[in-house]
């Protein structure tokens, strides 16, 4: 015959050393039976041996031979049960000691394990949405157009909620101005209280079009205006400042789409028409959210300190008054 050239060349294959070991149930193979199988199998040779003239015990021995093996199978499937249990009593022990360890580490770093905490969460009552963890949001904003609801915001929830502002500049400024710096020095005086519910945020100060908020670490999806940040905060914060439960709901967004429009309004005339429009909701009441503070006065007080054109002679008896009791809250 023709000789063939092998394809394969010869090689060692290594068993995996990952899984149990089982036990090997023949004893054909080279099995040690143990002491109570041993019993058995000489009881059952010593009466065949007896036996070996009657044919009838002999097919008694056979049956006694498939008890046997039944036994001993049961046997070793018994010391596999144990062995089992052995393992698992050591990973739990293990696992034990692992949890030992965490709670070292969170002792270390002062992190409290039991009692209440507020760090990252937010209410329940958030129109039935169900309680999540607060990803930290970034703040893409032009030195140009100072994001100042964030500074009011940190004020007027001083004792309600905390607003961590961290700022960084982005390569494409090369200077950040006077105005940004000051709003920057303003904002690391309000003090991080660290008992109270936060929320990060960090500001970086870009060359971009509009001031955008991205509140999701996984995907880009951008919130544009400061107008729509106030509004994603409000949802967020204290329960004093979320409107959606409340019955001027549409108000305050009315309130709120006006300053969209304010800040896009190129022509003095054109802001003036915003303002009258800005009196009439106001009307005879203290805030623009009734007797007290909401996001919308947070955010026509933002919008009029972004406004240097609009000046005093701009506003009405009311929006004075208003302006007034609004600063005192903002501290802006």
């Amino acid at each position: 015959m023709y000789e063939l050239k092998t394809l394969l060349p010869q090689f060692d294959i290594k068993l995996p050393t990952c899984m149990y070991e089982l036990r090997n149930v023949s004893l054909s193979a080279g099995a040690t039976p143990g002491p109570a199988v041993s019993v058995l199998f000489s009881s059952c040779r010593s009466r065949a041996t007896e036996n070996e003239s009657n044919i009838s015990k002999s097919v008694n021995c056979a049956l006694d031979l498939d008890i046997l093996g039944r036994q001993i199978q049961h046997l070793l499937k018994h010391e596999d049960t144990n062995a089992v249990v052995e393992r698992q009593e050591k990973v739990l022990k293990q696992l034990e000691e692992l949890k030992a360890q965490l709670g070292q580490i969170r002792k270390s770093l002062g992190v409290r394990v039991c009692g209440k905490t507020f760090q990252h969460t937010t209410a329940y009552q958030n129109g039935g949405l169900k309680e999540e963890p607060l990803h930290d949001v970034v703040v893409n904003g032009h030195p140009n157009f100072i994001p100042y609801a964030l500074l009011a915001l940190k004020n007027a929830w001083r004792d309600l909620y905390t607003i961590d502002v961290k700022t960084f500049t982005h390569s494409t400024m090369a200077d950040i101005g006077p105005a940004a710096h000051d709003f920057e020095a303003k904002l690391a005086k309000v003090a991080v209280n660290a008992a109270l519910p936060k929320i990060n945020v960090t500001l970086i100060w870009k060359n971009c079009e509009h001031t955008e908020m991205i509140s999701s670490p996984t995907m880009y999806v951008p919130i544009y205006g400061e107008v729509n940040i106030i509004r994603y905060l409000g949802r967020v914060g204290p329960n004093e400042y979320r409107y959606e439960s409340s019955p001027l709901c549409n108000e305050i967004d009315a309130v709120l789409d006006i300053c969209y429009q304010l800040l896009r309004c190129s022509t003095h005339k054109s802001q003036v028409a915003m303002v009258r429009l800005l009196d009439k909701r106001l009307q005879q009441q203290q805030y623009f959210g009734g007797d007290q503070m909401s996001v919308a006065d947070i955010g026509v007080y933002s919008s009029l300190i972004r406004m240097p054109a609009i000046t005093e002679k701009d506003l009405t008896p009311a929006l004075l008054a208003w302006r007034k009791r609004a600063k005192l809250i903002t501290q802006i």
